[in-house]
C-alpha cells in the first residue's frame, strides 16, 4: 500500500485533501492523472450498464436528502457502528476495528454512532431545517421512480443507473481510498417482478463479475461471498460481496443486493391500500404510489436488485492490480502501470527528440491536435527532451503509447511508436497515425 500511496501522489492521481492545512482524515482529491483515470472507470460502467443495454435509465440527483426519505429507508434507525473510546490514549475506534495496541486497555462501553452527515437548510436553523448529505446513491432512485415511469413508459424488467457522491462519518477511516468518508459510488436499481428476483440475482452476479475481469481484474483475484446473519443489510433478502485482495486484504470491491420492495414499498405513503405480501395493489389513485402495472394490469411494487460499486475502492483494486516492476536485460527495473487501455489517464504521448526545437514541437503539437479529435482519450505533447525518462514516466502512469518525432520525422514523414507492456518500437508513416490510433484503441472490448 505504500507504493502505491507514493506512486499516487508523485505522478499526481491521489493527494491528501487540504494536505496544506494538515489534511482532513478520510478525504482525498484525485490530481491530473487520477481524474482521468476515474472518469474513465465510471465511463466504461456508465458504457456498459446504460448504453450497451435495453432496459436501463441514467439518473444524477441532489445530495441534499429529506429526513423523511432517511426515515422511511431505515437509516435513521439502523445507519450507525457501535463506537468504543480507550481510556488510556482517548481514542475512539470502532469495536470491530481496535488496534493491537488498544486490545486489552480499558475500553467504554460499545454505543451506536449515526454515520450520517446531518446540516441546515435555509438561514434557520431548528428542526425544520435538517437535512443530510445522502449516505448511499439509492434512495433518489427510488424517490423518483414514479417520475421515470411516467417520463420514460417503462415496464418490468428495468432498471435506473446512477454514478455520485455519497458522504458516511466513518468512525475511522482507514486504508487509504479504501474507506472514506465522502465518496462516489456506481449503483444500479433494477426492478423485476416479484417472483423473479432470485434469477435476476444471480445473473447480475455473474455481470458484474465479467464486468471486472473486463476492467483488468483477474477472475482469481475475485471471490463471491454470500453475506449471511447480522452483515445482512436491513433491507436485504441476500446479498453477494464480489471480494478482492486489497493490499491491506480481502475486502468487498462491489455488492449485488436482492432489496426486495422494502424500499419502494416503505417510501408509498397510503401503506393500508397496499398489500405488502401479495405485491398487489387494489387501485392506483394516489399519485405518491411507487408501483408499476403488469402484464395483468395489476399494480405491483418491484423487486429490486442492487449492484452497488464504489468508484474509489475500484480505481484502488485498477491500480494495486496494474501496478508491476519489471526486470530488464540490463539488470535494471521499471516500473510500469499496465491499466487497461481505456482506463490509462493518458492515451498517447507525442515526444519530440530535441527539447524545445521549433519544427519537431510543431509537428508534435499538430499530431497530438489530430489524435485528440477522436476523443478517444487524453493525447499529450512531452516536451522534455529526454526520450529514456520519458519513457519510464509514461511506463509508470500508464500510457500505452509513446510517439518519438525526430529529425527523420521531418525529412522522412516518419515517426516512431513505442508499445508500453511489449517496449516494441516501429516506424509508421505521419499519414497512416490517425488509422493506427483509431486501430489501437477499437481492439479492445470494454
Amino acid at each position: 500500500m505504500e507504493d502505491l500511496v507514493a506512486l499516487c501522489k508523485r505522478r499526481g492521481f491521489i493527494f491528501q485533501s487540504n494536505e496544506i492545512y494538515g489534511g482532513i482524515q478520510g478525504l482525498y482529491d484525485y490530481g491530473p492523472l487520477g481524474v482521468e483515470l476515474k472518469n474513465n472507470l465510471k465511463n466504461a460502467w456508465w458504457k456498459s450498464t446504460v448504453y450497451n443495454r435495453d432496459d436501463v435509465e441514467g439518473l444524477d440527483t441532489s445530495i441534499l436528502t429529506h429526513p423523511d426519505v432517511l426515515k422511511y429507508s431505515g437509516h435513521q434507525d439502523t445507519f450507525t457502528d457501535p463506537l468504543v473510546d480507550c481510556k488510556s490514549c482517548g481514542l475512539r475506534f470502532r469495536e470491530d476495528q481496535i488496534p493491537e495496541q488498544c486490545i486489552g486497555e480499558e475500553l467504554t462501553d460499545p454505543r451506536e454512532f449515526n454515520l450520517m452527515f446531518e446540516t441546515s437548510v435555509g438561514p434557520i436553523v431548528d428542526d425544520s431545517s435538517v437535512a443530510y448529505l445522502r449516505p448511499e446513491t439509492a434512495q433518489q432512485i427510488y424517490i423518483n421512480f414514479k417520475n421515470v415511469i411516467d417520463s420514460t413508459s417503462r415496464s418490468l424488467p428495468f432498471g435506473i443507473a446512477q454514478i455520485g457522491k455519497s458522504f458516511r462519518n466513518e468512525i475511522t477511516p482507514r486504508n487509504f481510498i479504501f474507506r472514506v468518508r465522502e465518496f462516489e459510488q456506481m449503483e444500479l436499481e433494477f426492478f423485476v417482478t416479484p417472483g423473479e428476483d432470485e434469477e435476476w440475482h444471480k445473473r447480475w452476479v455473474d455481470e458484474r463479475v465479467s464486468w471486472w475481469i473486463d476492467q483488468g481484474i483477474p477472475r482469481d483475484k475475485l471471490e463471491l461471498l454470500t453475506v449471511t446473519g447480522d452483515d445482512l443489510a436491513h433491507y436485504s433478502k441476500s446479498t453477494v460481496d464480489i471480494m478482492y485482495q486489497f493490499p491491506h486484504g480481502s475486502e468487498e470491491l462491489e455488492g449485488i443486493a436482492n432489496r426486495t420492495d422494502f424500499d419502494l414499498g416503505s417510501h408509498t405513503k397510503n401503506q393500508k391500500e397496499l398489500n405488502i405480501n401479495a405485491n398487489v395493489m387494489e387501485n392506483n389513485d394516489s399519485n405518491t404510489r411507487l408501483a408499476i402495472q403488469n402484464e395483468n394490469n395489476e399494480w405491483i411494487v418491484p423487486y429490486v436488485i442492487e449492484p452497488s460499486a464504489g468508484v474509489d475502492r475500484g480505481v484502488l483494486a485498477i491500480i494495486n492490480e496494474a501496478y508491476t516492476i519489471e526486470e530488464l536485460p540490463d539488470n535494471k527495473k521499471r516500473t510500469v502501470l499496465k491499466l487497461k487501455k481505456h482506463l490509462s489517464p493518458i492515451k498517447a504521448a507525442v515526444i519530440p527528440l530535441k527539447r524545445n526545437n521549433e519544427d519537431l514541437v510543431k509537428l508534435a503539437h499538430d499530431i497530438k491536435t489530430s489524435l485528440q479529435k477522436f476523443q478517444i482519450g487524453r493525447v499529450v505533447v512531452e516536451n522534455t527532451g529526454n526520450i529514456g525518462k520519458s519513457y519510464r514516466k509514461h511506463d509508470e502512469i500508464g500510457t500505452p503509447l509513446c510517439m518519438t518525432i525526430d529529425f527523420d520525422s521531418l525529412e522522412k514523414n516518419t515517426l516512431t511508436v513505442r508499445d508500453r507492456d511489449s517496449m516494441e518500437q516501429k516506424s509508421i508513416k505521419i499519414d497512416d497515425v490517425k488509422q493506427f490510433f483509431m486501430n489501437y484503441f477499437s481492439d479492445e472490448s470494454e
